[in-house]
């Protein structure tokens, strides 16, 4: 089941993109709630989980994505140094040049699939498959690439700045093709390795 997002602005100033940023273990809400009060705009997508007490059953919010939230900054101003200092953050997702940018689209594609309480797992970033568009049902405008996981045609939404798809079943009827799959889309069987970080803190 999913449940509350934590969501600060979907949506744009000028020169603002989303990046991800990767959090000291089990700080997720916790550098979200920093990030807010200092006006930082961000996103922690949450999912309720039942948990089994030895009295009771209770539902509780955990981040969709362990470790992983993300912030919408314009890099040139001092909000990436916010991000940064802020407790629980350990840095920015990137590579060598800086933290690497993560379209609007691929955002609102997970905020949408919370929203409507669609049915979706967690698992490592898929390349296998055709690219398509959803045409009808609450995920209509959704993209993502078809995996075949037993009998079932699942459509993989990928955020691949941190190695991680959603999963969500689909019909082949309820799709159009965007792109054919590339002659090296291979699907990934195992955990992907945990993606480069950007910096740490700045003094």
């Amino acid at each position: 089941m999913y449940g509350p997002t934590t969501v600060h602005d979907i949506g744009g100033h000028s020169g603002s993109q989303w990046y991800a940023v990767w959090t000291r273990s089990r700080q997720e809400k916790s550098a979200a709630a920093i990030l807010t009060s200092l006006g930082v705009h961000n996103f922690l997508p949450l999912r309720n989980e039942i948990r089994q007490w030895s009295d009771r059953k209770q539902a509780v919010s955990i981040p969709l994505f362990s470790g992983y939230l993300f912030v919408h900054i314009n890099l040139s101003t001092g909000s990436r140094l916010d991000v940064l200092n802020a407790s629980g953050i350990a840095g920015f997702v990137g590579n060598q040049m800086g933290p690497s940018p993560i379209p609007d689209q691929e955002i609102e594609d997970i905020h949408t699939v919370l929203e409507t309480r669609t049915e979706c797992q967690v698992v490592p970033l898929f390349k296998e498959g055709d690219r398509v568009r959803v045409l009808r049902g609450p995920l209509t405008g959704i993209e993502g690439r078809l995996v075949r996981r037993n009998s079932s045609t699942r459509l993989s939404i990928s955020i691949e700045m941190i190695h991680k798809s959603l999963l969500v079943n689909v019909s082949r009827n309820d799709v159009e093709l965007v792109e054919y799959a590339t002659v090296d889309s291979v699907l990934l069987n195992t955990s992907l390795s945990v993606p480069g970080r950007w910096s740490n803190k700045l003094t």
